[in-house]
């Protein structure tokens, strides 16, 4: 019985269309109800998180280890302010030596219980150092692993809607980059900070033990310090936070063209993509800046605060000398202590900001970490029922998209599926087919109404139940970078047979395989069953995928079976085979089929017709075939093929054919084109880390590097320049009071002077550097991009450069280069101006003791050089593996839908885990043994300052030295001892560097065999749109032992419609890639107007061709931006060219519906729209080039019979005066072609015209009859 909107009848249970209420105070509490639903599924927090809730993922050993770390961290950070009494004791004793209080012996005996005791503090200094390094290292690696799994674990278990606004490359950029910034922050740099502070309010603690007036009056000035410090923190927090929301807007950029790479080369927008991406950029680097000239502030203000602390002290300390308050000696050890103090403030700055860093990047992670979705796949709660029928009741239902809640997909919908039958959902592109399918998964709630299943709602079961008793085939499939077995195995996730034996399990995959037609050709390829697929299965035709997506589905016996588009990308032999296993399937099962080509649905029970989001016609095909006005029967009249056969001289034609055939069979010949396919692949990359910076620094930018260098540079001579007026202070204290006097003031009123210059160094030092930094991020980040889009599509076909590898190399990697830069370059500068100038004063000074001292450089620069090795090796092995992760979890959620209907989540998490095992060893690694230079090089700080104490005071008592040149030495040596222990603890950081520089350049000097850059070759001008095929062999460079085309010749004439049709598989798209050049062939040649394509700009070639793909890929922007994506770099459109476009498309109408019309976002790759409106934009964005030659690659697959008809004579009128190459399974589409090719096993096996072929009764006459129509009324 047919039923018809307006209509009555018994049939009011099955569907039930309710006209709206008009009444206002029900449409404002509706408006209520849709609001709270829409905010339950796509409102996210927007967390500020304190520093303490990236700790929350410790565990009790964790924190018995850090504890223990900091106890060490504690005892290390006091050596240094004890270190202070003994210096105020060593002056007593200098002094009495002097004053002839005691003699020789009695003075070398104090001084030689000195010496012992700093070989004792190296003793405690190598085991305190070694034991915080190495837990703080230790346990950074494990709560950052366990973030890294938690935050993957909340991804996958968000709902559907939190991913219309999130994309693929933020998660990437997430997971790699952010939670590296948060492991640099809760790792080592924690435990040196915190030993650094200890040493702060040791320091303070001693000195006011030791004189608490002079004590108080400096620390006076320490809140200021505080202050300073407190305020433009938080400013620097929120900057780096702005930082990181703009790479994560540049990630979902990359992520987009990376993915959709060969729409983005066919259109030659690498060049418009990179700006889109460096205006991200931009935006991130005006952030950064801003947070360097701010750190620069901060720092340059707490450097005048302690340079003039200094000089309060000596000024202060002089007074109560002179006022017989106190002794030299003790205000030494007072003045060394707000020395010490000060210089563990200058130190522990790269350290809060590797926090603040850490503290910015958290807050977007534990946002998803901590958002619990409504519907939620980890949820326990719900009902599980026995005894599944499959009965589905759709009541009242009405829906919008959380996304595009102005925009009402379903009105009150409500239908009856009755248990084991099989319903077909029909009806225009948009009109609510796929969001039925989306709400029976639940993959979003709706609005109003509800959805029963077996009469309970499904809002009440158990999610993860309800999604295991269907099985989903997409409109789009979506296949796994593994192999096929596993991606077919995939399907029996949670099902009885999940945890069967291998050799059932694979019985039960070829079985599965059989009956979708699959078996056959998986049987072909080299690896049979383990052959792997490709990222996104891009290594397979469309229909192979299609038919391996369906032995998914059926493998579990499912007892829902949800079909959208099922068999749209299959050939006529291939569909009508998998059609034949569906009908099988869908016996004694609940099928719900969405269908554009008709054949497929018309044995089902019910078919469901629905235009604009009602249904508007229900019955069986017969019941709705007999209305010849009905919706049903306009849609089946539109997909008739004409069947007429003329009265050819079919023997003739057959006879030409043969020879046609016979002369393509011949042989193919041997080449060996794939002997240097992975020429330069294995190159390996070695350059000095002064090459590395030379390669990839900005030469306009070396000015600002210079001044910054040298700014940082005159920061560090300051502290060999504080060795000798500390010398004088010491000296000065020996004098006569009036001279003391005169001497306090000069000496204090130079510390305030130099309290200036380091303040306006520092400024100069930051604000240069900063800026520097920021743009040699940019730089880098940029041209690593640029150099990604100018690769060949060969490139991306390799496993390694999968769309998660390339954004780890564009976050993480860059991230790594940018950690020298800015503040931390600077603090190296400093520091290694500490050592050279300081060891430059000692020589001039003391050349003696100097020369003894320098003795345990060498000792100190291989404990450095082997700590850089080890962390070198560390982050050589655990790259690839990072970047591997990073793939899993950028697969993951680009087909988040896939996931979901899979029920995968758990599955994804164990492999993402299993592969962090790996780093964690080699972390862990690291932190026993990485750290042993460490501890080594802190302890030998010590030995030196023992050493140089022991021969000193030989050369003091021997009447060589005074007490100015042994303290001017000693000083120097002290100053660049603690510094050099500082410059080995950024060894993590060059290591890093290092390795991510070379990957990098690896990258931007790899020149691809078709070269967009190339300037090398010829263009070709008024293009009139003739195609040769000569002989074409062709194999994919990964899968070089399966032949493609095997002799493949074509003669397309200029304007000529050509259409090519044949099984998958048979090389109908490779066809199409060659000619936009994606690859080279191996032999053979394609011309173009008589011209070898291989010769030609491939960007010129690319300019005169547009394609329309089988799985059409729109970007994140405006309808309007998408369509303009397909204008030449020339091509200036204008409005009214982009509605003529539309119109051709039939996609006009719908776009101006919409609130925002052409300025509409279509979300991330079209996720706003559905399969046959995104194909419909695809086509307008064809047009608007107003190409040459036209390449259809099944380019109204995805369209409903109406739009199909519509659009296909657009493209017949398009076709006009431009050569159109076309590839279709819906033969209806293409039988009005000048020319016919069909292709088998990569080469032609009949041409001509429809009617010609369907005299010839061959292949092609077979598959017209397969598909006709014209006997189903």
């Amino acid at each position: 019985m047919t039923k018809k909107v307006g209509s009555s009848g018994e049939d009011t249970a099955v569907v039930q269309i309710n006209n709206y209420t008009n009444d206002a105070n029900m449409e404002k509490e509706l408006d209520t109800v849709h609001e709270k639903v829409i905010n339950e599924q796509s409102h996210i927090e927007n967390n500020k998180i304190s520093y303490w809730k990236l700790y929350s993922h410790a565990t009790k050993q964790d924190w018995i280890l850090m504890i223990f770390g900091l106890i060490c961290a504690t005892i290390s950070g006091i050596i240094v302010p004890f270190m202070t009494v003994l210096f105020g004791q060593l002056i007593d004793s200098f002094s009495q030596f002097q004053t002839r209080k005691i003699d020789k012996i009695e003075f070398l005996d104090k001084a030689n219980y000195f010496t012992l005791l700093f070989v004792y503090f190296a003793i405690v200094a190598f085991f305190t150092n070694y034991f915080y390094m190495a837990c703080w290292v230790a346990t950074g690696e494990r709560i950052t692993r366990r973030i890294r799994e938690q935050y993957f674990r909340a991804i996958l278990r968000q709902d559907i809607a939190y991913f219309d606004k999130l994309g693929a490359g933020e998660v990437t950029m997430r997971i790699t980059n952010d939670t590296h910034l948060i492991q640099d922050g809760i790792s080592e740099k924690v435990s040196m900070g915190f030993s650094f502070m200890v040493q702060f309010f040791a320091a303070f603690t001693i000195a006011f033990i030791i004189n608490w007036k002079m004590t108080l009056v400096i620390f006076v000035i320490f809140p200021m310090v505080m202050l300073n410090g407190g305020i433009f923190n938080r400013l620097i927090v929120n900057y780096k936070r702005k930082v990181l929301d703009y790479y994560s807007k540049s990630s979902v950029i990359a992520e987009e063209s990376i993915s959709t790479i060969r729409t983005t080369v066919a259109f030659s927008q690498q060049k418009n993509v990179s700006k889109l991406y460096d205006s991200k950029l931009e935006d991130a680097k005006l952030s950064g800046v801003k947070s360097s000239i701010l750190n620069s502030f901060g720092i340059g203000t707490n450097e005048f605060i302690l340079n003039s602390a200094y000089g309060l002290a000596f000024w202060f300390g002089s007074t109560q000398i002179i006022n017989d308050e106190t002794t030299s000696g003790k205000v030494i050890s007072v003045f060394f202590s707000v020395v010490a103090a000060c210089f563990s403030v200058n130190q522990i700055m790269p350290d809060i900001m590797a926090i603040n860093s850490a503290k910015g990047a958290g807050g977007k992670i534990y946002e998803t970490i901590e958002r619990t979705p409504p519907i939620n796949i980890e949820s326990k709660e719900g009902d599980i029922l026995d005894n599944v029928k499959g009965r589905i009741q759709l009541k009242n239902l009405s829906f919008f998209y959380p996304s595009r809640p102005e925009m009402k997909t379903l009105k009150n919908v409500s239908l009856d599926i009755e248990p084991g039958t099989t319903v077909a959902l029909v009806g225009s592109s948009g009109s609510g087919k796929s969001t039925i399918v989306s709400l029976v998964l639940r993959f979003y709630d709706p609005i109003e109404g509800e959805i029963l299943f077996d009469g309970h709602a499904i809002k009440g079961l158990n999610l993860k139940w309800l999604r295991r008793q269907m099985s989903l085939v997409g409109q789009e499939p979506v296949l796994f970078n593994t192999t096929i077995a596993k991606n077919v195995a995939y399907g029996l996730i949670g099902s009885v047979y999940e945890d069967i034996g291998e050799n059932k399990k694979h019985e039960m995959i070829v079985q599965a395989c059989t009956m979708a037609n699959a078996h056959d050709f998986i049987m072909k390829l080299p690896d049979k069953y383990e052959t792997n697929v490709g990222e996104g299965g891009f290594l397979l035709s469309g229909g192979q995928k299609q038919r391996i997506a369906i032995a998914r589905a059926i493998i579990k016996d499912p007892k829902v079976l949800l079909l959208d588009e099922a068999t749209s990308a299959l050939d006529t032999k291939s569909e009508s085979v998998v059609q034949d296993a569906l009908d099988k399937a869908s016996k004694d099962r609940t099928t719900i089929v969405i269908a554009h080509r008709l054949s497929t649905i018309r044995n089902a029970t019910k078919i469901v017709v629905m235009n604009n989001g009602e249904i508007v016609e229900i019955g069986n095909h017969d019941e709705l075939i007999q209305n010849p006005e009905g919706a049903y029967s306009k849609l089946v009249s539109a997909q008739k093929i004409q069947n007429e056969e003329k009265d050819y001289e079919e023997d003739s034609i057959i006879e030409r054919n043969y020879r046609l055939s016979h002369r393509l069979s011949r042989p193919a010949p041997v080449v060996n084109e794939y002997s240097d396919i992975e020429e330069g692949s294995n190159t390996e990359y070695r350059y000095s880390t002064w090459e590395l910076i030379r390669k990839i620094s900005n030469h306009s930018q070396l000015y600002l590097v210079f001044i910054g260098m040298t700014a940082s540079f005159i920061c560090g001579t300051l502290f060999p320049v504080f060795a000798i007026i500390y010398a004088k202070v010491i000296d000065a204290f020996t004098k006569p009071k009036d001279e003391l006097r005169e001497d306090a003031k000069f000496w204090s009123l130079m510390f305030l002077i130099i309290g200036v210059v380091v303040m306006i160094c520092s400024l100069i030092e930051g604000l240069c550097l900063g800026i520097a930094g920021e743009n040699l991020v940019l730089r880098i980040r940029s041209i690593s991009f640029s150099s990604i889009l100018r690769q060949d599509i060969s490139f991306f076909d390799k496993e390694d450069n999968n769309v998660g590898a390339l954004i780890s190399i564009l976050t993480s990697n860059v991230t790594d280069i940018g950690g020298l830069a800015g503040v931390t370059l600077g603090t190296i500068s400093r520091t290694l101006s500490t050592i050279i100038v300081g060891i430059i004063v000692a020589l001039i000074v003391g050349w003696k003791l100097t020369l003894v001292v320098l003795t345990t450089v060498p000792l100190l620069m291989t404990a450095g050089y082997l700590r850089y090795k080890m962390m070198a090796g560390f982050k050589a092995r655990t790259l690839k593996v990072y970047e591997k992760s990073a793939q899993i979890a950028c697969e993951g959620t680009s087909n988040i839908r896939t996931v979901a209907s899979l029920t995968r989540e758990e599955d994804l998490l164990k492999i993402y885990s299993d592969m962090l095992d790996g780093p964690m060893k080699e972390g862990y690694h690291n932190a026993i043994f990485g750290s042993l230079n460490y501890g080594f090089a802190a302890s030998m700080n010590y030995l030196s300052n023992a050493l140089a104490f022991w021969y000193g005071t030989l050369l003091f008592t021997n009447g060589e030295y005074d007490v100015y040149k042994f303290y001017t030495v000693f000083m120097a040596v002290l100053f660049g001892a603690m510094s050099s222990g500082r410059i080995f603890s950024y060894a993590p950081n060059i290591t890093k560097a290092k390795i991510s520089a070379e990957s990098i350049i690896k990258l931007i000097e790899n020149v691809p065999k078709v070269d967009s850059w190339s300037k090398d070759v010829k263009n070709i001008d008024n293009v009139k749109g003739y195609i040769k095929f000569s002989n074409v062999y062709f194999r994919y460079p990964t899968r070089h032992n399966v032949p493609v085309l095997n002799g493949l010749n074509l003669n397309i004439k200029p304007g000529q419609f050509a259409a090519l049709v044949g099984p998958s598989g048979c090389g109908k798209s490779t066809t199409i890639g060659l000619i936009e050049r994606f690859y080279d062939v191996i032999s053979g040649t394609i011309q173009i107007d008589g011209v070898d394509i291989s010769t030609l700009n491939v960007d010129d070639l690319r300019k005169h061709i547009s394609l329309v793909n089988q799985e059409p890929s729109l970007y994140d922007m405006t309808i309007k931006e998408n369509i303009l994506f397909g204008c030449k770099s020339d091509q200036r459109p204008t409005q009214d060219d982009i509605k003529r476009v539309c119109k051709e498309a039939n996609i006009h109408d719908f776009i101006i519906s919409l609130p925002d019309g052409y300025d509409t976002p279509v979300g991330s790759k079209g996720t706003q729209l559905s399969g046959g409106q995104k194909q419909r934009i695809a086509i307008a964005r064809a047009l608007i080039r107003d190409p040459k030659i036209l390449l259809l690659d099944e380019a109204t697959s995805a369209l409903d019979s109406e739009s199909e008809k519509v659009v296909q004579e657009a493209l017949d009128k398009a076709a006009k005066g431009r050569t159109t190459l076309a590839i279709a399974h819906r033969l209806s589409t293409i039988q009005h072609a000048d020319i016919i090719f069909v292709i088998k096993d990569g080469k032609v096996a009949e041409k001509g015209t429809h009617q010609e072929l369907l005299a010839r009764k061959g292949i092609y006459y077979n598959m017209v009859q397969d598909q006709y129509l014209g006997k189903m009324n």
